[in-house]
């Protein structure tokens, strides 16, 4: 299967391109407003998307991983990005927030519990979500695992994957007095929230593509140059949530509380050659979560749209859509 699916283009596992039967604009208080939008069966197994960064939004390729006769599949845009409003702020913005609009939002559709689909920060923030409401998580599908811990941090941060990538990492740290360069989020948090419009949009881009460099395991550089609106709100958001360390009261949370979550099942899909979210947190989740099943996938790394990743995750919620009565949908 996964040499096969090596082969193909991720579209090709997908489910035909569909458009939203609800659009709509939520208030959910202190300034902030979020796009939200519902796709597929109005009557079907509702799972909610949650995107990575933090700051990356929600896109169309995420409504194609369900089959919309099956699924109702609710996407949003977190806080501060994409069509949510006010655009690269990060007042009021943190974790504990986003777990409080999940809910505002699940209230809002009037959906008792549902399934949670999220990768890398999406999968942070899913796992988070499930521990502060293990009611109301019928089932996790989870992608590239990050727990927000400071070794992750330090691994990309910190010259880890820069030793697989030196000459992506030396453009990465050249915007960078060699004196600050020991602290890289600390240093570029103060270029991005500097107030200058011409320097955060420089950071942000050296900050985006850094990280899009690295999420392919088929790549042969950089990359394009990402759109500056795009990028301010993606480097901001990130630097913002990692410079406070997720808003965490410890460092392995999320590790530490996986007995909250315990009884809830689980598909962990994680590319084996992820440089950055690397396989060792999926493996450490998945040892202490009886009810979790880890899919290593070979040959991927961490993009959501690798064929491999795709492959998987597809294959995964079909799955899910067999167990829809033993989860009680």
């Amino acid at each position: 299967m996964d040499k096969s699916a090596g082969q193909k283009r991720a579209a090709h596992f997908l489910f035909p391109q569909l458009d939203p039967f609800d659009q709509r604009m939520l208030d959910v208080g202190e300034g902030h407003c979020l796009y939200v939008e519902q796709c597929g069966n109005p009557a079907g197994i509702p799972v909610v998307v949650l995107h990575g960064g933090p700051g990356g939004g929600c896109s169309p390729a995420m409504r194609r991983y369900f089959d919309p006769a099956e699924y109702r599949i609710i996407l949003f845009d977190q806080r501060g990005c994409g069509r949510s409003r006010p655009h690269a702020s990060v007042e009021n913005n943190t974790t504990w927030h986003l777990v409080r609009d999940i809910e505002m939002i699940r209230e809002t559709l009037g959906i008792d519990r549902w399934v949670v689909f999220g990768g890398s920060w999406g999968a942070t923030l899913s796992l988070l979500y499930a521990q502060t409401h293990p009611d109301r998580a019928a089932y996790l599908i989870l992608r590239g695992v990050f727990l927000m811990t400071q070794a992750e941090l330090d691994w990309f941060y910190g010259g880890g994957a820069g030793q697989f990538w030196p000459d992506l990492w030396a453009r990465f740290t050249d915007l960078i007095p060699a004196d600050e360069r020991s602290d890289m989020i600390g240093a570029y948090h103060k270029r991005l929230f500097s107030g200058d419009l011409s320097l955060e949009i420089r950071h942000a881009r050296a900050w985006a593509s850094w990280e899009n460099a690295l999420a392919s395991i088929d790549h042969d550089g950089p990359g394009a140059v990402a759109p500056a609106e795009y990028a301010r709100a993606f480097a901001r958001l990130e630097n913002h949530y990692f410079q406070n360390a997720g808003f965490l009261e410890r460092d392995d949370q999320i590790l530490a509380n996986v007995p909250l979550i315990a009884h809830i099942p689980a598909t962990i899909v994680q590319g084996r050659y992820d440089m950055i979210c690397p396989p060792t947190s999926a493996w450490r989740l998945a040892e202490r979560w009886g009810r979790a099943e880890l899919k290593m996938v070979p040959l991927a790394g961490h993009a959501l749209s690798e064929p491999g990743i795709s492959a998987e995750l597809v294959r995964t919620t079909r799955a899910v859509q067999r167990q829809a009565t033993g989860l009680g949908f």
